[in-house]
C-alpha cells in the first residue's frame, strides 16, 4: 500500500483572513482612508474593492449552476463558446448589396445585418436578389429597418418560407422594437402590438425566426451606465412579454422570439458581468410567466460597440477600444457581435476599415481562441462578484420601472430619460474634467494632427430624432467627444485662412517641475488644436519672454515650481503686453498672483473643456 504524502505549495504558508489583510492594507495606508483611496465608486451603484477573496462567493446562488444550465448565468452553449461574426451591410440597391453580401461570407462573416435605410418596402422579390446564391442554412441573418418593420419581417419569413420550406431551421431575425422608437424618437402606438402578434403567429413554424428585438444600446449610445442598460432593456423585454402573452400567445413563443441587442462599451470586466448577469435577470423574468420549457429563458444577445466612448481624432485608437470592447462580449457569452469600424461614426466604412472589423474577431477565435472554452471568466471572484453586483442593482431599477406601471408608463412619466441624462452629465463632466480620459481627444493629443476635410456639423453635436407624434421626449444619441472635437474643430477650420494659435513654454527653474508642467501644458493646448512649443530651458525669464516674442506666441504658460512662481511670475506677466499669460500649476501663492492681476492657472482640477473655450473664445474672432 502506497501512501501520498506530498504537500502542496500553499501547504508552506498559513492561510490569511480577510481581516489580517484589511490590517495590512491599512497599515500601508498610513493614516489615509482606505474607502477614499482605494474604493473605486461607480456609476452602477456599488462600490468596487480592490481585492476579492473566496468567502465573497459563499452567498452567490448562481456560483454552481452550469453551463447551458438554468439560469444560463454561465451561457446557453455547453460546449465552447463560440459566437457568430455579423457584419451589417447597406442596402442601396438589391445587386449592389449581393455583390458585397458574396464577398464578406468568404472573408470569415457568418452573420449578416441587412439594413435598409429610411422607410423602405422590403419584398420577396428584394430578398430574392439580396440573397442571391446564399445559402442560408450556414449563416444567420438580420433585417433592420427603421419603420415598416412588421410588413419587412413578414417578407422575410415569406422568402425564407418559399425558399427553403415551411419548417425551415435558418436563422433569422428581424428588428420589430416598438420600445426601441419609442426610445429613439418618442413615437408609440399599442395597436403594434396586434401587429406583432399576428407576426408571431405567421412565423410560428420557422423554429429559429425571431422577430422582436429589445435595443438597449440606445441606452448606452446616450450615456447610460451599464446598470441602467440592463434594467430597462428587462423592462422592455417584460413589457412584450406582458403585451403578447395577454393578446393571447404563449409565454414560450413570445420569449423564444426575442433577441436583445446590447452595446459593449470600454469598462472591461464590468461588461463582461453585464453579460452573464442579463442571461440570469432575464431568465428570472421569464420564469415567473410559467413557460412549459425551461429553454424558452434562454436569452438571445447580439453586441455591438457603443459609440459613446469612440473619436473622429487619432481616430485609429478606436481600433484599440473596439477591440477591448469584442473580448469583453465574447467572453460574456455573447450569441453574436459586430465590431464597428473605427472610422464608421465620422464617414461611411471603407473596404480597410470593415477588413480590419471583421479581422479583429477573426483574430479572437483563430489566434486567441476565445471560442474553445465555455464561460471563462467563472470562478473568478472579482467577476462572479460584480456580476451579482450588476444583477442586484438592475433588478432595483427593473422593480422601479414596473412599480410605475412598465416601460412606456416610465418613459412618458420621464422616468428613464432623468436616470440616463443625469448619468450622461456625470460622464460629460468626468471627460471634461479629464477624470475619463479619451486617448487622443481629451488626453495625449496628436500634435500634428489637423482635420482637413469639411465636417457634418451633426457629427458635433446631439443626435434627437423627435417623432412628429411624439408621446415622450426621446433620448439623445451622442459621443463623449463630441465637445471637444468641436473646439479643435472650430480651430482647424479658422486656421486654414489664419495663424494657428500657438502656445509656448517659459520653463525656467527647477529642472524637473519645469518639464514636468511644461509636458501637461502642451497636452493642455493641444487639445483645443493649438500649436504647442515647448522653451529650451532658461536661466531668467526675460529670455524666456523674448524668445515667445519672436515665435508670435499667442499664449506664454510660465513652467516652474511653486516655491519659485512668486518671484518669476510677475516678472514675467509685466513683460507680456498683448500675449495671454498662464501659470501651470495651482501654487500656494496663487491668491499673491492673483491680487498682481495673474488670472490664469492651469491644473489637474481644471475643468479642461471650459477653459479651453475661454481661450480659444479670445484667439479665434
Amino acid at each position: 500500500m502506497t501512501v501520498n504524502n506530498r504537500k502542496t505549495l500553499f501547504d508552506e504558508f498559513p492561510p490569511v483572513s480577510g481581516a489580517d489583510w484589511q490590517q495590512q492594507i491599512e497599515a500601508d495606508l498610513k493614516g489615509r482612508d482606505f474607502e477614499k483611496v482605494l474604493v473605486w465608486k461607480t456609476n452602477e451603484g456599488f462600490n468596487v474593492r480592490p481585492y476579492y477573496r473566496a468567502e465573497d462567493l459563499e452567498n452567490i446562488q448562481f456560483i454552481n449552476s452550469l453551463p447551458g444550465q438554468f439560469p444560463y448565468v454561465r451561457g446557453n452553449k455547453t460546449n465552447g463558446n463560440t459566437w457568430l461574426i455579423r457584419q451589417d451591410i447597406q442596402v442601396n440597391t438589391p445587386e449592389e448589396a449581393n455583390k458585397k453580401v458574396l464577398d464578406v461570407l468568404n472573408k470569415g462573416v457568418n452573420s449578416l445585418g441587412l439594413v435598409f435605410k429610411g422607410c423602405a418596402q422590403v419584398t420577396v422579390a428584394d430578398l430574392e436578389i439580396v440573397l442571391k446564391d446564399i445559402c442560408l442554412d450556414a449563416i444567420e441573418v438580420n433585417l433592420i429597418s427603421c419603420c415598416k418593420s412588421v410588413s419587412n419581417a413578414k417578407a422575410l419569413a415569406a422568402y425564407i418560407t418559399k425558399t427553403y420550406g415551411a419548417n425551415s431551421n435558418v436563422v433569422a431575425s428581424v428588428k420589430v422594437d416598438p420600445l426601441g422608437s419609442l426610445t429613439r424618437n418618442g413615437g408609440f402606438d399599442e395597436a403594434v402590438y396586434a401587429e406583432m402578434k399576428a407576426l408571431i403567429e405567421e412565423t410560428n413554424s420557422l423554429e429559429n425566426f425571431r422577430s422582436i428585438t429589445v435595443t438597449g444600446k440606445n441606452f448606452r449610445d446616450a450615456g447610460s451606465s451599464i446598470v441602467q442598460e440592463l434594467g430597462f432593456s428587462l423592462a422592455m423585454g417584460a413589457e412584450y412579454l406582458s403585451a403578447l402573452t395577454e393578446a393571447g400567445l404563449s409565454v414560450d413563443d413570445v420569449a423564444c422570439n426575442i433577441k436583445f441587442n446590447f452595446g459593449v462599451g470600454a469598462n472591461y470586466f464590468m461588461e463582461i458581468a453585464k453579460l452573464r448577469a442579463a442571461r440570469l435577470l432575464w431568465a428570472k423574468v421569464v420564469e415567473t410567466y410559467g413557460p412549459k420549457c425551461e429553454c424558452s429563458a434562454k436569452m438571445r444577445i447580439h453586441s455591438e460597440n457603443t459609440i459613446f466612448n469612440k473619436t473622429i481624432y487619432d481616430p485609429y485608437v478606436n481600433m484599440l477600444r473596439t477591440q477591448t470592447e469584442a473580448m469583453s462580449a465574447v467572453l460574456g457569452g455573447t450569441d453574436s457581435l459586430t465590431v464597428l469600424p473605427f472610422n464608421a461614426v465620422y464617414e461611411e466604412s471603407t473596404p480597410f476599415s470593415e477588413r480590419i472589423a471583421r479581422n479583429q474577431q477573426i483574430l479572437l477565435k483563430e489566434e486567441a481562441h476565445l471560442d474553445k472554452i465555455a464561460d471563462p471568466a467563472a470562478g473568478s471572484y472579482y467577476i462572479e462578484t460584480l456580476t451579482d453586483s450588476i444583477a442586484e442593482q438592475a433588478w432595483k431599477l427593473f422593480l422601479d420601472v414596473q412599480e410605475k406601471g412598465g416601460y412606456v408608463a416610465a418613459f412618458k412619466q420621464g422616468f428613464v430619460q432623468a436616470q440616463v441624462n443625469a448619468t450622461a452629465a456625470k460622464m460629460d463632466s468626468a471627460i471634461a474634467t479629464r477624470r475619463e480620459n479619451l486617448l487622443g481627444t481629451n488626453q495625449f493629443p496628436n500634435f500634428t494632427e489637423y482635420l482637413q476635410k469639411e465636417m457634418d456639423a451633426e457629427i458635433f453635436s446631439k443626435q434627437i430624432r423627435k417623432s412628429d407624434n411624439a408621446v415622450a421626449e426621446p433620448l439623445a444619441r451622442y459621443r463623449g467627444a463630441q465637445a471637444f472635437e468641436a473646439l479643435r474643430y472650430a480651430t482647424d477650420v479658422y486656421s486654414k485662412d489664419n495663424k494657428r494659435p500657438l502656445a509656448f513654454m517659459l520653463t525656467v527653474g527647477n529642472l524637473n517641475m519645469r518639464k514636468a508642467r511644461a509636458q501637461f501644458a502642451c497636452n493642455f493646448f493641444a487639445v483645443a488644436g493649438f500649436d504647442v512649443q515647448e522653451g529650451k530651458g532658461y536661466s531668467t525669464v526675460e529670455d524666456g519672454v523674448a524668445d515667445a516674442v519672436e515665435l508670435g506666441a499667442d499664449i506664454v504658460v510660465l513652467c516652474s515650481s511653486d516655491d519659485e512662481y512668486a518671484e518669476l511670475a510677475p516678472a514675467a506677466a509685466e513683460m507680456l503686453i498683448d500675449e495671454i499669460f498662464v501659470v501651470a500649476g495651482s501654487p500656494a501663492c496663487k491668491e499673491e498672483l492673483e491680487a498682481k492681476g495673474i488670472k490664469n492657472f492651469i491644473h489637474v482640477r481644471s475643468n479642461l473643456l471650459e477653459e479651453l473655450k475661454g481661450y480659444q473664445a479670445q484667439l479665434i474672432k
